[in-house]
């Protein structure tokens, strides 16, 4: 099915604004039903769906490959493996992490008791992109629903999947109800957020990106918003170049290079650079490239007329002012979508495009380094920062690089790892975006912190309420005193000292 296909297919989905106000009507009644339930009853049902799930995966994959266009394998590890790890991750972890929280509670409260719950948000917003179908709307929305929350769920228009959500669903009428998946464009997208949800995770680009922060600011929505990357790797000349190759190959072109994560910028030491280059235009050479496969083919189609477009201007750019092309360079017309050959370009100038834009395509510019110094402030020049990959031998000189980087995750030794840990949370700083998904971090964000104290129900009064007395205020100066000592035993005694003649003096009336 091409794009052109699929956007005509779904032309009639595009809701108004009392459309989306029902939505939202539905989606709030639903979090008012699921606040009754317990975590452990919403873990019970996420179990049916990922059974459900894994039952379909192979439908799951014929669908994302023809509406993708992304190689089978591209699909079964990103869209089938992706979920299936992290549902299970949510089902072993999600009522430790969402559990009733005890809190310390400072001398000067002595005999209260703090605690931190963590409720549900409410009915909430979720967009995604087009580059992984189903690992994000799998991950976000039962993440979103574990944490108790209905969710109105806005695919991409370019990979909409209409009715596949639905039917994994169908294995549980609670996850059903509290999940509603609505198709359209930008423009319902903005109908949407005008129904005021109780909070707003977007996943997409920069530019889209702006706009709902924008639309969204209007309310005071916080959002969560996954964006844009350059990302970066450096290899010194220490690594072993077969495995580092062959990784830094995968992480430019895997999904066709439309990842946030992908490698869009090659740093080698100079020592290596030149057998490195030469190992990787000959394995670059040897991908197989097609979408209508078995399992068998490395890299698919582009996704996107529009991303296929960027991809070739970055190029022809690049080459234009003097850059060469090492393999690849080729678009081509395929009976199953546009195929984008795996591209590799080397002595780039400073005022090509693919240096500071976010190319999100098959196109692995390759740069030289001396230093660690100089390829930390290089790789750092950018307005993006979501991730980036070490390459070396020297786990601590790697470890020290890592902690150097502006960007939200680091792989060391391998290349967009840290997103398939779902302990780990993931996303970016800078231009890349903000908040946090995945981990517990990512679980959280999907709650509000309520702040607990409990005090028994007695006949004293509290030291800082009325009346106020010269004797108080003294004695308030003493305890402010004792507070701030260091050494651990004597300041109990002086809070001792101060606090119990001012607990005794607070239930006297003035004189």
């Amino acid at each position: 099915m091409t794009q052109a296909n699929i956007q005509n297919l779904h032309q009639s989905d595009e809701l108004n604004e009392a459309q989306a106000a029902e939505v939202f009507e539905r989606a709030r009644a639903a979090a008012r039903d699921l606040r009754k339930t317990t975590v452990a009853e919403r873990v019970g049902e996420l179990k049916k769906v990922l059974h459900r799930f894994y039952e379909m995966r192979e439908e799951i994959m014929d669908r994302v490959c023809e509406e993708n266009g992304k190689c089978r394998t591209d699909a079964l590890v990103a869209d089938i493996m992706g979920p299936l790890d992290f549902m299970e991750w949510l089902i072993s972890d999600a009522e430790k992490i969402l559990a009733d929280e005890k809190a310390p509670t400072p001398l000067a409260l002595m005999g209260k008791k703090s605690k931190i719950y963590h409720e549900p948000l409410g009915a909430c917003l979720l967009i995604t992109p087009w580059n992984y179908p189903v690992n994000n709307s799998m991950i976000f929305t039962m993440t979103g629903f574990i944490a108790g929350n209905a969710i109105v769920f806005k695919p991409s228009e370019h990979t909409p999947l209409k009715g596949l959500l639905e039917k994994i669903f169908d294995a549980s009428p609670l996850i059903k109800n509290s999940v509603q998946v609505v198709y359209g464009s930008g423009t319902t997208a903005q109908h949407l957020i005008d129904q005021r949800p109780a909070k707003i995770f977007f996943t997409g680009s920069n530019r889209t990106g702006h706009k709902i922060m924008e639309q969204a600011s209007k309310y005071l929505i916080p959002l969560e918003l996954e964006l844009g990357g350059k990302d970066p790797a450096i290899v010194f000349d220490d690594v072993d170049l077969k495995r580092t190759v062959a990784g830094v190959l995968w992480g430019a072109m895997t999904n066709t290079g439309q990842s946030c994560t992908s490698i869009e910028k090659l740093y080698i030491q100079y020592g290596i650079y030149e057998d490195f280059i030469a190992q990787l235009k000959a394995e670059c050479e040897a991908l197989v490239v097609n979408n209508a496969d078995r399992g068998d083919a490395d890299v698919g189609a582009m996704t996107a007329r529009f991303q296929t477009d960027i991809v070739q201007r970055h190029l022809d750019d690049a080459v234009d002012k003097g850059a060469k092309v090492l393999c690849g360079g080729d678009l081509i017309d395929g009976k199953d979508g546009k195929f984008f050959l795996p591209t590799v370009l080397t002595d780039i100038p400073d005022d090509a495009a693919l240096n500071h834009e976010e190319t999100f395509g098959p196109l692995l510019p390759v740069y030289r380094f001396n230093t660690e110094d100089e390829v930390i402030d290089k790789a750092n020049d950018t307005e993006f920062g979501l991730s980036a990959s070490v390459w070396s031998k020297d786990l601590e000189r790697a470890d020290r690089v890592a902690r150097a980087l502006e960007v939200g995750a680091v792989s060391i030794n391998n290349v967009m790892l840290t997103e398939g840990n779902p302990h780990l949370p993931f996303g970016g700083r800078k231009s890349s975006g903000f908040g946090r998904v995945h981990g517990p971090e990512g679980l959280l964000g999907w709650t509000a912190s309520k702040a607990i104290i409990v005090d028994k129900q007695s006949d004293k009064l509290e030291a800082n309420w009325y009346p106020f007395t010269i004797k108080k205020y003294t004695l308030l100066q003493k305890l402010i005193s004792a507070a701030v000592i260091h050494n651990p035993i004597l300041k109990i005694l002086r809070i001792a000292l101060a606090g119990l003649p001012l607990e005794s003096h607070a239930q006297k009336p003035r004189d």
